[in-house]
């Protein structure tokens, strides 16, 4: 049976569209540039951790989803949504490599009325100036005029039992109004609200403001638990008090750094000319600056605690507690875990770690020691570290039984453990 959509790029974009798109009766077909999604839906596991689980894939493949290794099905869909990763490079600009080659893949099949969405999280002005151009050179055929072309920023909160897809609203920008209405009419089938944006350039400015805001007020808080430490003021306390007010104020958490697949926006990532000089967005580059040091601030506190018990970072045993980004989720994505064991094998110290979602957990090529009873390696580990506080960890119980425990996520009861 031909499919009514298909979704280019089978990660943790797509994967979501996909099975909510399965979930709304639309005949879905999935299809990567990379054969590797393929081969693992096709055998019925998931491509990529923390996404969807498999048995979710297997419930979106009893309900009629198709991935498929053969591009040619993409010229049979009535709407196709890149929904190609974007990561960052070595310069820390934002990879376009994956939207280019699904922009081209989908370019050579692409057939009159269809209706392109693209999803990724791309700089503003790549929708228009990048996939746009791909499409119609391709296909031959004009956008707002041939076919339908618009960009809807993904919105995705992993793991969250609240904010699922039906119940968030997405907003879209359409290079015409027709594409804008074209893709609503779409996106009105999966979730309950659609919010339709001036045009391309906002919905895609939009995610920007988005990934930058939760950057720069995590940032803020990394800093003010830095500052209260040093001052003996207990910052999570402050927090309480804080979010209280009904007005003026979101609360946000400090943490041992930032992951996921949201990374801030730096001025380079955008596509400038001489009609648009850089505008540096300071704060943003400030934030993502205080960020990236709080692996080392985690490192500095374990050194200062151990020392304070008369021992060394150097052959100590140091136990790391959750090695994912988000609380009960298997995705290790930008988790600053990694990072912390690295700096911490480097300075001598002896690492292993628990994680009810990681079984297996390698730190330079080189398998990190997982710990098989929780309780008693915490008891046998001159420090325990949690980074990510799952919900199967009963923190007052751990409390109790580790010698030293440092709590980078402010979980623990007040006195219990040594706090961020």
């Amino acid at each position: 049976m031909p499919a009514d959509l298909a979704v280019i790029g089978l990660g943790h974009l797509g994967l979501p569209l996909a099975q909510a798109a399965v979930g709304a009766g639309i005949h879905t077909v999935g299809y990567d540039t990379d054969p590797r999604p393929f081969t693992e839906l096709s055998a019925g596991r998931t491509p990529v951790e923390g996404s969807l689980s498999a048995s979710d894939i297997r419930r979106m493949v009893a309900g009629g989803f198709r991935p498929t290794a053969d591009p040619a099905e993409l010229g049979r869909v009535r709407t196709a949504a890149i929904c190609a990763p974007t990561p960052l490079g070595p310069d820390r600009m934002l990879d376009l490599g994956a939207v280019t080659d699904a922009a081209r893949a989908l370019a050579a099949r692409l057939r009159p009325h269809t209706t392109v969405l693209v999803e990724s999280a791309v700089p503003p002005g790549t929708t228009e100036n990048v996939v746009r151009p791909l499409l119609e050179e391709g296909s031959g055929l004009r956008a707002g005029r041939d076919f339908h072309l618009a960009h809807s920023p993904g919105r995705l909160d992993p793991g969250s039992r609240t904010h699922v897809y039906a119940h968030t609203p997405k907003v879209i920008g359409g290079l015409t109004p027709a594409c804008t209405e074209s893709a609503a009419a779409f996106y009105g089938r999966l979730t309950d609200k659609v919010v339709r944006a001036r045009g391309p350039r906002e919905a895609e400015m939009t995610k920007v403001l988005e990934t930058n805001f939760r950057h720069v007020n995590i940032a803020l808080v990394n800093e003010m638990a830095v500052l209260c430490h040093d001052l003996g003021v207990d910052l999570w306390d402050v927090i309480r008090c804080a979010e209280t007010k009904p007005f003026g104020f979101q609360p946000f958490r400090p943490g041992p750094g930032v992951g996921g697949h949201g990374a801030p926006v730096d001025p380079g990532c955008f596509p400038y000319n001489s009609r648009t000089p850089g505008h540096p967005l300071r704060m943003v580059s400030l934030a993502k600056e205080i960020n990236d040091r709080m692996p080392s601030y985690v490192i500095q506190r374990c050194a200062t605690l151990l020392n304070e018990h008369g021992k060394s970072v150097r052959g100590a045993r140091v136990l790391l507690l959750g090695v994912t980004y988000k609380p009960d989720l298997a995705d290790q994505e930008a988790a600053p875990a990694r990072e912390i064991a690295t700096r911490l094998m480097d300075m001598g110290a002896q690492i292993g770690y628990h994680d009810p979602h990681v079984l297996d957990w390698r730190v330079r090529d080189l398998p990190v020691a997982r710990a098989d009873s929780l309780y008693e390696a915490a008891a046998g580990a001159d420090l325990t570290v949690l980074l990510q506080h799952h919900r199967t960890y009963d923190l007052q119980g751990l409390a109790v039984k580790a010698q030293l425990l440092l709590d980078t996520r402010g979980a623990t009861p007040a006195g219990a453990a040594h706090r961020l």
